[in-house]
């Protein structure tokens, strides 16, 4: 997991850093918006690829060392209901990350948008990244020595090479089958939702919800509906108010009397 964590900021870092050069030179990120660019940005689009066939374990790139050390160690242990998901997300990946992002922004249609390869500074930080990869992949001793554990994985095996290019062969095939044939999802211009939908739209939904629903929880209570369950609710806003019990500063010492009675209690149900 500690040498994947290494080779997986490399190989994502390239793509995010090739990226990150057209979104310079183009002003554009979508790939939608993109495509042709390997003839104005050669370069950037060589080095975009070195991180797509590391991220997607083609053999003499890195992940294919780091990840196959972790599917390896979950065989081993006998987890096999974890390595079929494991195997599985290794052909989403190459879809995903390893086709889709050069193929969309540096082939499929023309755009017709020209420009200048990326700056100098950009090329040599992608260049340096491109060299890590490709030094995993093909001398993995040199990662091995720098872990905090020893090592004796040996990647460059007849089967798993085999079944690793069986894997990425067949994953490229179904991605060709399915553009051919027009099951593949068209290129249009959409918003994808990220995680922070949840915290930019969904949870400001239903806190606006629930601050509703006690508004009217309140409103019953103070029209004479519920007289007790609205003396309950001032009661625990009482609590929270100026002067409350949590709201009031609390002395040092009564803070760590309350802390040595919580750990006495904690204690008694962990031994109970």
């Amino acid at each position: 997991a500690v040498a994947h964590a290494f080779a997986d900021v490399l190989f994502k870092g390239l793509l995010f850093m090739s990226m990150g050069a057209v979104l310079y030179m183009t002003g554009r990120s979508k790939g939608s918006d993109l495509g042709g660019l390997y003839k104005s940005m050669p370069i950037t689009a060589t080095l975009c690829i070195i991180g797509a066939a590391s991220i997607s374990a083609f053999p003499l790139f890195s992940a294919f060392v780091t990840k196959s050390m972790i599917m390896s160690a979950a065989l081993d242990e006998g987890h096999t209901w974890l390595w079929l998901p494991l195997l599985f997300a290794s052909a989403g990946v190459l879809e995903h990350a390893g086709i889709k992002i050069p193929y969309f922004a540096f082939f499929a249609h023309d755009s017709g948008k020209r420009c200048k390869e990326a700056p100098l500074n950009m090329l040599v930080a992608m260049a340096l990244a491109s060299v890590l990869c490709m030094g995993i992949g093909m001398f993995p001793g040199a990662l091995y020595g720098i872990l905090p554990y020893a090592v004796d994985y040996v990647p460059y095996t007849v089967s798993h090479v085999l079944i690793q290019l069986q894997l990425l062969v067949f994953a490229v095939l179904a991605v060709f089958v399915l553009m051919r044939s027009g099951l593949y999802p068209p290129e249009i211009r959409a918003v994808n939702l990220d995680f922070d939908w949840t915290y930019r739209r969904l949870l400001p939904a239903l806190g606006a919800g629930i601050q509703s629903g006690w508004l009217y929880v309140v409103a019953a209570a103070r029209s004479g509906i519920a007289p007790p369950l609205y003396g309950v609710f001032r009661g625990i806003r009482h609590v929270h108010q100026s002067g409350g019990i949590w709201a009031r500063t609390w002395s040092t010492g009564g803070t760590a009397l309350w802390m040595l009675i919580l750990l006495l209690i904690y204690l008694l149900i962990y031994l109970v």
